[in-house]
């Protein structure tokens, strides 16, 4: 049996072996990993030297941080946070995209597409085709049959997206097409209400055509590349299919022409066009239908307004967009469709005071034309007025 003083001794041997330990983990925490002699089955994923490398700049103060907040949160308390933040810096490029200015050029993807990707393999290989044009379809059940049809006239370089204003998207697995279609299901809005959100130009920026049309049109007479040969052959932004006359039909100038591939120009009734380079007896389409150019649609969606959801008023302002509009924007008789008249969105609004649901859809349809005339007008205004301002203030001499 041990005397007390060896007991003594080994207690105290013990003691100053720990304190040695931890002021030399203190003086020495970083650790080199690749010098270490361990399985590489303990780390079979992770590539040591990469770690190494990428980390060997951070301070021994931060790596001891970590260390210790696992170890003991008690003495994590007494370790002031490091001098710097993980924002700092040298990079700062103010070309790049707005909020992107920490990052090197070359890393900043400033847009996007709507291509389908599979969640193996090699991304690079991901796309056999990159569709050239979009089409959309604002959507409810009930004209499945019709869209079904619809969609036959558009190729394969056409990328599909169902804007589905009844919630019932699941619905139209039973189409082979559904399956590569790209489907949005947001209850009771407007396609242009769904445009605004999901069609932002940065992420239709892959096509050179967006078709953004209503549900309830007729295309026994229309096909999609035919369609888009006439459009770049004439030079169109803006354009839509000429349309079938029918008891409803609103404007001259869309109405489809028997004698042309192309109009451009229409006669209208008396008093309806103060100049006949502008809408609607010419620069002009309705909303039922467009058809933008990439660079059209550009300028056109920053018009658009959030809270003006049924787009009325849009048809006589979209040649602000165009250079030249009276030439670059047009109805294509070669190609032409049928407006149905299908008041299905209509009737998904709300009955309140005695009205039906689509008289109050109506009266807000015309109430947004309204406004969105007054805020075109006030903001133009508003432009020639500083402007005005701005040339006084420069002409004037420096005292």
């Amino acid at each position: 049996m041990r005397r007390p003083s060896q007991m003594m001794k080994l207690l105290l041997a013990s003691f100053f072996g720990v304190i040695v330990g931890f002021l030399m983990g203190i003086t020495f925490p970083t650790l080199t990993l690749t010098k270490m002699n361990l399985p590489s089955t303990l780390f079979p994923s992770i590539d040591l030297a990469y770690i190494e490398d990428k980390y060997s700049d951070l301070s021994r103060k931060r790596l001891f941080s970590s260390w210790s907040s696992t170890k003991s949160p008690k003495l994590n308390k007494d370790i002031p946070d490091p001098p710097y933040t993980y924002n700092d810096t040298k990079i700062w490029v103010p070309t790049n995209p707005r909020g992107a200015e920490r990052l090197p050029p070359d890393i900043v993807t400033p847009e996007s597409d709507l291509y389908l990707r599979r969640l193996w393999g090699d991304p690079n290989e991901d796309l056999k085709t990159k569709q050239r044009y979009l089409v959309t379809f604002t959507v409810g059940y009930g004209q499945r049959k019709n869209i079904d049809a619809a969609l036959k006239k558009f190729s394969d370089n056409f990328t599909i997206m169902l804007f589905h204003y009844d919630g019932r998207a699941s619905e139209w697995e039973e189409f082979e097409w559904s399956k590569r279609a790209i489907h949005v299901s947001i209850r009771k809005q407007t396609k242009w209400w769904y445009a605004k959100r999901f069609l932002h130009p940065d992420i239709v920026a892959p096509y050179d055509y967006i078709f953004i049309w209503d549900e309830d049109l007729g295309m026994e007479h229309f096909d999609a590349e035919k369609y888009l040969a006439v459009v770049k052959k004439h030079g169109l932004e803006i354009s839509q299919p000429g349309l079938e006359p029918y008891e409803g039909l609103t404007w001259e100038m869309t109405k489809k022409r028997d004698d042309t591939e192309v109009h451009k120009h229409a006669e209208e009734r008396n008093g309806w066009c103060s100049d006949p380079n502008l809408p609607p007896c010419a620069a002009f389409v309705e909303i039922m239908a467009p058809v933008f150019s990439r660079k059209a649609w550009r300028c056109v969606w920053h018009m658009i307004q959030n809270d003006l959801i049924h787009g009325w008023g849009l048809d006589f302002a979209v040649r602000k967009c165009v250079q030249n509009a009276h030439e670059k924007i047009g109805v294509v008789d070669a190609q032409w469709i049928i407006h149905q008249g299908v008041p299905s969105l209509g009737n998904q609004g709300q009955q309140e005071q005695g009205k039906q649901p689509w008289e109050g859809v109506r009266e807000r349809c015309r109430r947004e034309w309204t406004m969105f005339q007054d805020r075109l007008d006030e903001a133009e205004k508003a432009y020639y007025e500083a402007s005005a301002h701005k040339n006084v203030s420069s002409s004037r001499p420096h005292r």
